[in-house]
């Protein structure tokens, strides 16, 4: 069964997004039926998905490559999850265990490693191509798949599809085998040219014998330009630059690690450096590892979750340490009883919160929250990605900050990224240094930070742009008699504690919800509505999606308890002509009248 809608930005049900990208990170659920078949699980929607939102949808690269390890080193009936390390794949193998009465010797780990030190290219050496693979009986994937979802930690398509080539060709195998000699590998073929994708030239084939290109990869590495790996550290870099606030300009990555640091850079952003960045594959992981890490730190007491919550950070705090206290509503009457609680002595690992909250685009009161926590003792989380670090700075009110850099900061649907960033200016700093210093790993796959800093270089300017597209949306839903409400940081209740964080030249985020009087209204506009749709936000492109439907299908009742109504549309505003992204709307508004 095929979707037909008569609009510009018609994409099929199942088809990426942005459409014949082979590493997207959206994919297009067009019609509000098929969000909801979707999560009913529908054939109609599930057997047309070429992809999905990379942590719910096990990419197909990925699949191939598990399918091919278990059929060498596993049994029948069995499946396998792949991580970047053997401490990941630990950490997936005790969760697994100790939710499955029996399953210890029943799950157990394929650690993958280049052959020998003879085999390994510069540019192996470079990107270090490893997987661990944590294989168990099919019957518990549902179990195995909640620690890939909450930890963010599982490999990327891109290092899956890299390395499933080298263990076809037998560079890649099982690490007690490595003293068995093979020739030297140099990566996948179009990889090995050189061409530098910073200054964007084009490889000369004019003497060379090509395969054909795949269209999905001419896309994916815009219209020829190679990756060259050898740029990873630099890449690397140039994005822990821009996220510590060093680089205020668009900028190429030469001028990126070229770059004299801002003599006053610690003054306008709040202490943040580049040494306190720190890259992970994912926003979630940086959430999972950032809580992690307190634990390790200070112990496995309860946290606190703060304001309607992405859904991954609450079961994050639910499911690997002793628990939450939930606050769902953000409000200060529930900082009262987070105060009256700490007074008669109860004690918490750490505050966890979104600013703004996703979707109500609330703001929590961090000025308050800092001060509680510098008085009973306990760290203070926040995740910018809605805001971003160019509209606010929470740093000052927070021991860490952490983003999704798959969203706004890149932008392009095509990468996945995350960042958690230390406080240096924090009461806890040197202890939290050093945990990190004892624990981090950089598991952000080669490729990955090369597409994650080409897509970041003007992100000052695009920012710019979806503040204004944003507002100009906004003022032509609040307009509408049918609209009940819209959602967004300078309309909320809560823009006080926006505005206390916002910078100088800040505006207020591209993220906006709007719930309509009826359902019926709801879904008209959704449907009518002619933008990308599907899961995510941050795009260069609108993108828009009935958001409670498909993140907390399973728990309707439970969101509306905390004033989370089913029927909201939550939209990431894009880069399009203001003018004719105004029309766009008002054309979806107007069919709540037909």
């Amino acid at each position: 069964m095929t979707v037909s809608i008569q609009n510009e930005n018609d994409i099929e049900v199942g088809e990426s997004i942005p459409p014949m990208t082979a590493h997207a990170v959206s994919v297009s659920l067009p019609t509000w039926k098929a969000n909801v078949g979707y999560e009913e699980g529908e054939d109609w929607v599930v057997k047309s998905m070429k992809t999905g939102y990379p942590r719910f949808f096990i990419h197909k690269s990925i699949e191939a490559f598990a399918n091919a390890i278990v059929s060498k080193h596993g049994q029948s009936g069995e499946r396998a999850m792949l991580f970047p390390t053997h401490v990941i794949a630990e950490r997936c193998r005790n969760f697994i265990t100790s939710r499955v009465s029996g399953a210890e010797q029943l799950v157990r780990i394929v650690d993958l490693v280049p052959i020998s030190e003879k085999a390994r290219s510069e540019e192996l050496t470079i990107i270090s191509p490893r997987v661990s693979a944590v294989l168990f009986p099919q019957e518990h994937f549902p179990v195995a798949k909640q620690f890939w979802q909450h930890s963010g930690d599982g490999v990327s398509s891109r290092r899956a599809e890299y390395c499933h080539g080298l263990f076809v060709e037998g560079v890649l195998v099982e690490s007690s085998t490595i003293n068995i000699s093979s020739r030297p590998c140099k990566g996948p073929r179009r990889y090995q040219n050189k061409a530098s994708i910073d200054l964007g030239k084009p490889v000369d084939k004019s003497n060379s014998h090509t395969e054909p290109q795949d269209p999905t990869q001419f896309v994916e590495e815009r219209f020829g330009r190679n990756l060259d790996i050898s740029k990873t550290r630099n890449a690397k870099l140039a994005v822990r630059r821009r996220i510590a606030g060093s680089l205020t300009a668009d900028v190429g990555l030469t001028e990126a690690i070229s770059a004299q640091p801002d003599v006053n850079h610690d003054e306008k952003h709040g202490g943040r450096s580049e040494d306190d960045v720190y890259l992970y594959p994912c926003g979630m992981s940086s959430i999972f590892n950032a809580h992690r890490n307190l634990m390790a730190t200070k112990g496995p007491l309860k946290s606190i979750v703060y304001g309607f919550p992405y859904i991954d950070t609450l079961k994050i705090v639910e499911k690997f340490s002793p628990g939450a206290l939930f606050y769902g509503f953000g409000s200060s009457k529930e900082l009262d009883d987070l105060e009256t609680r700490l007074e008669g002595g109860q004690r918490f690992l750490a505050l966890f919160c979104e600013f703004p909250g996703n979707p109500q685009l609330r703001s929590p009161d961090l000025e308050r929250i800092h001060a509680l926590a510098d008085k009973y003792d306990f760290y203070v989380v926040v995740d910018e990605t809605i805001g971003n670090f160019l509209n606010v700075n929470v740093l000052p009110y927070a021991d860490i900050v952490v983003s999704s850099l798959t969203k706004i900061f890149s932008g392009d649907s095509n990468v996945m990224g995350g960042s958690l960033v230390l406080n240096p200016k924090g009461k806890y700093y040197k202890e939290l240094k050093h945990t990190w210093s004892q624990d981090y790993e950089d598991h952000h796959w080669a490729e990955d930070s090369i597409f994650l800093e080409r897509n970041s270089r003007d992100f000052v300017s695009r920012i710019e742009r979806i503040n204004t597209n944003a507002e100009a949306i906004c003022n032509v839903l609040r307009a509408h008699p049918r609209v009940k409400n819209v959602y967004y940081p300078k309309y909320s209740e809560t823009r006080t504690h926006y505005d206390n964080c916002r910078t100088p030249k800040g505006g207020y985020g591209g993220l906006l919800s709007v719930t309509f009087h009826s359902q019926a209204d709801s879904i008209t506009f959704f449907d009518q509505l002619d933008s990308s749709k599907g899961p995510s936000l941050g795009t260069n492109f609108t993108l828009s999606s009935p958001y409670v439907i498909l993140a907390h299908y399973g728990e309707l009742d439970w969101c509306a308890s905390w004033g989370v109504e089913a029927d909201l549309v939550r939209v990431s505003v894009g880069l399009e002509e203001p003018s004719k992204l105004v029309s766009t709307f008002q054309r979806a508004l107007d069919a709540l009248s037909r």
